[in-house]
């Protein structure tokens, strides 16, 4: 993946001022943007995925421009072919596991195409959720949840996948097991992630790079590659940077 990022963006809350400056490159297909809560992480993902327009800068991945300010140019989402795992999976509750996943493949008007019908029958059996394809969410567990949400996300064969939080609402068991289940379903589908958190764990499981966030900007950027090849540890060097920060 050769993904370039560089935009400001200024919001308001109250009489509050929130100014977002975000810059870094990458040529790695798994990159996470690491940080406390209110950095501007979020913010940055929803820009990428079209939700947010920044006020300048621009947005490339693949050669292609998403957003560029100077040009003119704002792809709107629904075309940036970008897949999104919200925080809270955004499943529609009263769809089943089978509507929800191929609820982005289906025309405003009619029915699924077949190869599409065939498409959410593949999803559901590589997630393992054959069996409650047709409960509805609320019937569902946690992972189950987050897996029909994944299923959902990767059923148009996005460019690039855009996980915020991805476990974040689950109960540490289940994370530790979530993150290995994620972990394979990447490998199997092969496309490159832009994974959002707080969590050092979820950095060591998924980052060939990560960006540190700090108060709307970004502080610093490392390579796991790069670390381990200089004899370094990517979770201890976070941990560092981090009582760094707050001494």
């Amino acid at each position: 993946m050769q993904f370039e990022l560089n935009i400001t963006k200024r919001l308001r809350c109250g009489g509050d001022e929130f100014l977002l400056r975000s810059r870094f490159a990458t040529t790695d297909a798994a990159l996470v943007l690491f940080g406390p809560s209110g950095s501007g992480k979020t913010l940055t993902l929803q820009a990428i995925a079209g939700m947010l327009t920044p006020d300048e800068g621009h947005i490339r991945c693949n050669g292609r421009v998403l957003f560029d300010s100077a040009q003119g140019i704002n792809v709107p989402a629904r075309r940036r072919n970008l897949g999104y795992l919200f925080q809270d999976y955004a499943l529609f509750p009263h769809l089943t596991v089978r509507e929800n996943i191929g609820f982005g493949l289906k025309p405003l008007f009619g029915r699924l195409a077949k190869r599409d019908r065939d498409r959410v029958e593949e999803l559901l059996d590589a997630f393992g959720l054959g069996a409650v394809g047709d409960q509805k969410p609320a019937a569902l567990s946690g992972g189950q949840q987050q897996r029909t949400a994944l299923a959902r996300a990767l059923g148009t064969s996005p460019r690039l996948l855009l996980l915020d939080e991805p476990f974040s609402a689950l109960d540490q068991p289940l994370r530790v097991r979530m993150r290995d289940e994620l972990s394979r379903s990447l490998k199997s589908f092969n496309i490159p992630v832009i994974m959002v958190t707080h969590d050092s764990d979820d950095v060591a499981a998924f980052a060939q790079s990560v960006v540190i966030y700090r108060n709307g900007r970004v502080e610093d950027i490392h390579s796991a590659r790069e670390l381990a090849d200089s004899g370094q540890n990517l979770a201890e060097t976070l941990q560092k940077q981090a009582e760094k920060a707050y001494a």
